[in-house]
């Protein structure tokens, strides 16, 4: 199931004319970089981070990332803090409605 709620991130960037890649910083894998103009934006698209290690996981590659683009981590969930280190964390709902 998560591979259909990255492909329905990745068509919502595509629909706002993004160009979006998959990002890689050192051994960890970022799901999304997307781009346009002069903005640049980085997505992490887990089904769920009530789990600490996934949380930590999916945090500590955007972490890594060493500019200061917003970085979001879009979920299935709802009732999370929405911001963690500086990393919007936002449900997929919502981002697509925005």
């Amino acid at each position: 199931m998560g591979y259909i709620l990255e492909n329905i991130v990745y068509l919502e960037l595509i629909r706002r004319d993004f160009d979006v890649f998959v990002g890689k910083t050192g051994d960890k894998e970022v799901d999304f970089v997307a781009m346009k103009a002069n903005q640049t934006e980085y997505y992490q698209v887990p089904l769920t981070v009530r789990d600490e290690n996934t949380l930590f996981r999916e945090l500590s590659a955007l972490d890594s990332i060493d500019d200061h683009y917003p970085k979001f981590l879009i979920t299935l969930d709802n009732d999370l803090p929405s911001e963690n280190k500086g990393i919007r964390v936002i449900n997929v709902i919502d981002f697509l409605l925005k």
